[in-house]
């Protein structure tokens, strides 16, 4: 038995993602600036083989597959999704 894979953790759910806010403020601050971001939200904690989301970017299983092929403001709106629910993090 291969010990990482023993006792995998839950799936993270959708309902148990953090809402957006939608105070004015936290809607300034989670505004794009697509310049000041990196490529990718990928910060090396990866879970998608046991998540529909990622536990370290927030990412769906498909938009971290096709991110290689999304648009610029295909990926704006995911980096905008992402921010807004408190991601990415690595904890």
């Amino acid at each position: 038995m291969i010990p990482h894979l023993s006792n995998p953790t839950p799936p993270l759910r959708h309902s148990s993602l953090p809402q957006e806010s939608n105070t004015p403020e936290d809607q300034k601050r989670l505004q794009v600036n697509a310049d000041k971001l990196p490529d990718s939200p990928c910060v090396a904690v990866c879970s998608t083989l046991f998540d529909d989301i990622c536990r370290g970017c927030g990412r769906t299983v498909m938009e971290v597959s096709n991110w290689v092929f999304m648009t610029d403001e295909e990926k704006k709106a995911v980096w905008k999704r992402i921010l807004a629910q408190g991601y990415p993090r690595r904890d």
